[in-house]
């Protein structure tokens, strides 16, 4: 253990370098492959214009673009500088996040990379993978696949139960180490969660309707953020997904009333709910709602208000992913921060005259990272504004 805390941070620094490009690497046969239903597995890597496969010493992260001035060996053809992009910037991200944490005193309390601090890491470096990802997907098609907003969040849900292994539940609650939950948080998760289960099965049965629900659409991308058709009366769809969330809401209300009326089971579940591991769950778990409930409450005033759809429904995931990896109060945050990032992207494109619109999952995503770098700042910040 020793040798391993001894390993200089430049080593360490050059290996996740190389680590983050290779999972560049993947992240573009993801963005690829997952909007056109494609294995990300098999085939292995080829050429889009030619069909030639991609020889190893042709597909190293990074370098092999540079080395091939973006054009491919055989027929020449242009290759996407996203490819590029995409493996530099997740580089620079696993990077990034080691030196702020490990390297800096801007995070406390994660401790040394090879004394737990590594689980954190890991989680974190994971989520902004898959957010890079999607943000690239939204950028191009308008949509964020479910499928990858589902992983992160249960990884979310399993690393923030788990975390008290890796660390002191006194560490973890002191520093904001993972999502962890009072009694009474828990129980408001708690009861949204069975508002949850049953909203779905009214889903599933057709007791409610689903909002731009298009029969001849891909299952998981009209689910997502479905083109809204002309047709479409975007009220009367909000109102659908009103009242889809509307048992969520009586769940958590009416277990926080059970809560705070029958002492008995208030015993219980104190008892229960503060065991670390069941307190990191819900934590996770109540982060997941505010996240979804922040965007999916602007998008229904939103679209109410101007009568036509406003933020889409990918965005909701995305951001319950990382409450359920960060807790309620970043994700909070970093949507509040996110339009600043929108409007700096509005004066560039003024400026240049580029008027291009762009969906709203990068500039959450770059909020969320925001707020991860600066999350000791953030807190000192937020407790002095409330206790003013």
């Amino acid at each position: 253990m020793t040798a391993c805390i001894m390993i200089p941070h430049w080593l360490v620094i050059v290996f996740l370098f190389a680590i983050g490009a290779s999972v560049g690497s993947f992240l573009n046969v993801v963005i690829y492959r997952l909007p056109k239903d494609l294995s990300i597995v098999r085939p292995g890597s080829a050429c889009p214009s030619c069909k030639t496969p991609i020889p190893f010493y042709d597909n190293i992260p990074v370098l092999s673009w540079l080395l091939l001035a973006g054009k491919c060996r055989k027929c020449k053809a242009k290759i996407s500088p996203r490819y590029f992009i995409i493996e530099l910037l997740t580089a620079l991200l696993f990077v990034t996040v080691y030196v702020i944490y490990f390297m800096t005193p801007l995070r406390k309390g994660i401790g040394g990379f090879f004394e737990g601090g590594f689980i954190l890491y890991l989680l974190h470096v994971m989520m902004l993978s898959a957010f890079v990802a999607a943000s690239a997907i939204d950028l191009e098609l308008s949509v964020i696949p479910l499928s990858i907003c589902w992983i992160v969040t249960t990884v979310g849900f399993v690393t923030s139960a788990a975390g008290p292994v890796f660390y002191d539940s006194l560490i973890i609650r002191s520093y904001d180490i993972f999502p962890i939950a009072s009694a009474k948080v828990s129980v408001l998760a708690a009861g949204a969660l069975v508002g949850l289960i049953i909203s779905i099965l009214l889903l599933l049965t057709g007791a409610i309707k689903r909002s731009y629900y298009s029969k001849e659409s891909d299952p998981e991308l009209s689910s997502i953020r479905e083109k809204p058709k002309e047709n479409h009366n975007h009220r009367l769809e909000m109102l659908k997904e009103v009242i889809f969330l509307l048992p969520i809401a009586i769940g958590a209300l009416a277990a926080f009333k059970l809560y705070k009326d029958v002492p008995q089971f208030a015993d219980w579940w104190i008892d229960f709910s503060q065991v670390p591991v069941v307190a990191g769950l819900f934590g996770s778990l109540w982060g997941y709602f505010i996240g979804c409930a922040i965007v999916w409450t602007t998008r229904i005033l939103g679209t109410f208000t101007f009568g036509r759809e406003a933020m889409g429904l990918g965005d909701v995931h995305l951001m319950g992913a990382a409450g359920a990896v960060l807790g309620s109060w970043p994700v909070v945050v970093a949507f509040f921060i996110a339009p600043f990032f929108g409007l700096a992207w509005a004066c560039f494109c003024m400026f240049f005259k580029k008027m291009r619109q762009i969906p709203y999952g990068p500039f959450l995503s770059i909020g969320l990272f925001v707020v991860m770098i600066l999350h000791d700042a953030v807190i000192n910040w937020l407790q002095f504004v409330l206790c003013r």
